[in-house]
């Protein structure tokens, strides 16, 4: 191919089609097993220092908080968080120390709740690389290029924009029409961390409502660690087979989280947990009040059973869960500052 134009961000997670099915081939099996473990056992085991991850949901809702936590709690190093959307998970995982680069379409904020400012400082200091830049829809398709064992996807996102300037995609001549055609490059994940309403012990999983890009990211992850709100029967996944969005010979590892995703949002389950969000907020605009947020609600409890009771226990579930439901949801402290 004619290349016409090569973005000078730095290419990762990309493998040889071949190769990455290959490596499938030889350490994932397609047997019925039970994959059940803890979420210790499966962090442990599955996301090595160094490691290239990729967290599932969207901006703050339904994110697998309690891997995430898992992760900073065994002070995981050197990962790289690539994705859509980086939000409250990579704002923790940056300020913890456990991710140095980033390639993500969108990151540093908290979306309508502001900027993040733990993140922003690494980012400033150097402490965390941003290695590439991205569009929402090109990284969706990084992960579908590796989902169909394709090199990479062509598509017209980006072109003429200094965003594809600072990607890993390239510009060719399209041998069919001559115009410029984009080539975005797969992307496998070493882990990716997932949570879903329901899931059987072999991995069977189902999502209620969007699941935004987590179809496509399953499939081109190579460990695929799935947290769920319950665990039900093998029988009754199969009474609803078509809301099966991950079936269990790509998955891993399954644990029971109930209220894993807190303090994001878990689609009619519960809300978010907006005055938790607000206190991390306030807390990360130095470095010391990070300290302060991790020694409290990460380092200084065993679980994430313990977590939960200390944000306030079934009182606060309760009301995030009632929450949910309302026609109107409760407004935010940090809404109510920026009013201020």
């Amino acid at each position: 191919m004619n290349v016409l134009q090569e973005g000078y961000g730095t290419l990762v997670g990309w493998s040889d089609p071949d190769r990455h099915r290959a490596w499938v081939a030889e350490h994932k099996s397609r047997a019925l097993k039970d994959k059940r473990t803890t979420v210790e056992e499966a962090i442990g085991e599955y996301v090595a220092d160094g490691s290239l991850i990729a967290l599932g949901g969207f901006g703050h809702i339904r994110v697998s908080m309690a891997a995430l936590y898992e992760i900073i709690r065994q002070r995981k190093r050197d990962l790289t968080l690539c994705g859509k959307t980086a939000v409250h998970d990579c704002d923790l995982l940056v300020a913890a120390g456990c991710v140095n680069r980033i390639e993500v379409a969108y990151a540093f904020g908290h979306e309508l709740r502001g900027l993040s400012p733990a993140s922003r400082r690494a980012a400033e200091s150097g402490r965390c690389e941003v290695v590439a830049e991205i569009s929402n829809a090109g990284y969706q398709w990084r992960f579908l290029a590796a989902a169909m064992g394709l090199p990479f996807i062509p598509t017209r996102v980006m072109l003429g924009t200094d965003t594809l300037q600072r990607s890993s995609a390239k510009v060719v001549e399209d041998p069919f029409t001559g115009k410029p055609i984009c080539l975005v490059p797969a992307c496998y994940p070493d882990a990716v961390l997932m949570h879903v309403h329901r899931c059987d012990k072999y991995g069977n999983a189902q999502i209620d409502g969007i699941i935004v890009e987590d179809f496509e990211l399953a499939r081109a992850a190579r460990r695929l660690l799935i947290t769920t709100e319950e665990i039900i029967p093998d029988s009754a996944i199969r009474e609803s087979p078509q809301d099966t969005v991950i079936p269990y010979y790509l998955v891993d590892a399954v644990t029971e989280v109930k209220h894993g995703a807190h303090p994001t949002l878990m689609p009619g389950r519960y809300y978010f947990d907006e005055q938790h969000i607000s206190e991390w907020l306030r807390l990360s605009k130095t470095d010391e009040g990070v300290v302060e947020y991790f020694d409290r609600y990460v380092h200084g409890v065993e679980s994430f059973a313990a977590y939960l009771d200390l944000i306030g226990g079934e009182a606060q579930l309760e009301h995030l869960r009632q929450v949910e439901h309302l026609e109107a949801p409760l407004e935010a402290p940090w809404l109510e500052e920026k009013r201020r």
